[in-house]
């Protein structure tokens, strides 16, 4: 079993538009953008991440926008909902404010014995918020929601699988403990991890497979410390017979990738360098920051991306 992994780095989803996702996330949720950049393999897209102040691992949420990109179908083999730790007594407060900004899909329920409220994002995408009691992140406050309602970063995600087994397997081979099961959901934790150390398994077997999308999870990421105990994780899945990709630098953590037996991409992250390598913390998220291979293309990405903002 592993002892590397301290619970969830960050989840990267897709999106059709880039002017909507970010004032979503920024202005309805109130969180941080912690950097503007593009994806690594089709620089005419944007790379955004939103956070809180620094963009803290286990708080960041990452999208895609690509232009026109039709709307994901939902199914198993997939992250089926991404879940934000808000403090106890806030969801009256967030119910109110979704309401007003136009959210749709809100619901409030309770699981695990956890108040929570569901809603969707601009591209159908399935959140919740939960209560959480005790959450030491501190949260951002910059952009119009106060410190006693703010999000906090991730409580966890629930994935859609038509057989958990082998899952369940991997996760506790990746050192997450089974905590309990209810209504056909597998609730694992992350013992003395970071706070974003929960994972749902929910167990769908008579519904079809995901198609991707916008408004799809397209991986979720998991924390390691350092290169040297990613290269750990890299040799522990591969000796147990996963095909782990080569070590990849993302500028900002260096990264593996592997598929899971259920069809979800895992992504092992580390917790360096973090996001204030090429921006000063105040100004996080400001300037379109290029990965080296792309630079040149900033003469014709400053014309051609989508403006966030005006």
């Amino acid at each position: 079993m592993l002892n590397q992994i301290k619970g969830l780095h960050h989840v990267t989803s897709m999106a059709a538009d880039a002017r909507q996702n970010n004032t979503f996330f920024t202005d309805t949720l109130g969180l941080r953008r912690v950097k503007k950049t593009v994806n690594f393999d089709s620089p005419d897209v944007y790379h955004l991440y939103y956070g809180d102040e620094t963009g803290t691992p286990g708080t960041v949420m990452t999208y895609f926008p690509f232009p026109d990109i039709g709307r994901g179908r939902p199914g198993t083999g997939e992250v089926g909902t991404t879940v934000l730790s808000v403090p106890v007594g806030s969801l009256g407060f967030w119910q109110e404010r979704l309401t007003k900004k136009g959210v749709t899909g809100l619901k409030a329920d309770e699981t695990f014995g956890e108040k929570r409220l569901e809603f969707a994002g601009p591209d159908g995408d399935g959140f919740a918020l939960v209560e959480v009691r005790d959450d030491s992140r501190a949260p951002w406050t910059g952009n119009g929601v106060g410190a006693d309602q703010a999000i906090r970063g991730f409580h966890s995600v629930a994935m859609r699988l038509r057989d958990e087994g082998a899952t369940v397997e991997l996760m506790k081979f990746m050192g997450y403990q089974e905590l309990d099961r209810k209504d056909g959901v597998t609730r694992l934790i992350m013992p003395d991890g970071n706070d974003a150390k929960f994972i749902d398994l929910e167990t769908m077997p008579n519904t079809n497979r995901g198609l991707q999308g916008a408004g799809s999870v397209h991986h979720v990421a998991f924390a390691v410390d350092n290169r040297a105990t990613q290269l750990e994780v890299r040799k522990a899945l591969m000796d147990t017979g996963y095909q782990v990709t080569p070590v990849i630098d993302r500028d900002y953590f260096w990264a593996i990738y592997f598929r899971t037996p259920g069809g979800v991409l895992f992504e092992v992250a580390t917790n360096e360098p973090g996001f204030d390598r090429d921006e000063d913390t105040a100004h996080l998220g400001e300037g379109l920051m290029l990965p080296q291979q792309h630079k040149h293309l900033r003469p014709i990405l400053a014309q051609t991306l989508q403006k966030l903002e005006g």
